[in-house]
């Protein structure tokens, strides 16, 4: 019930036969551009640097997050005595 149904003998897809209007357009590729060792390593740096600031970010955000809900429920506690 739920299986697809092909059809038996399956027809190709028409061809298209374009034929283009004029010569191709010439790609003209960008000058090489030379990356030393140098800037490969301060890439690699600035994103571990980076990536290890947003750790610390997310981590204190947490941390500020748990403290807020352990000194919300203290606060509760004594509003109820």
């Amino acid at each position: 019930m739920f299986l697809p149904k092909y059809p038996d003998s399956p027809t190709p897809p028409p061809a298209h036969s374009h034929t283009p209007a004029g010569p191709a357009p010439v790609r003209r590729s960008l000058p090489p551009v030379p990356i030393g060792t140098g800037t490969v390593a301060a890439v690699v740096v600035g994103g571990v640097v980076l990536t290890a600031l947003l750790a610390a970010v997310a981590v204190s955000a947490v941390s500020v997050a748990v403290a807020a809900v352990v000194l919300r429920s203290l606060l509760r506690d004594q509003r109820r005595r």
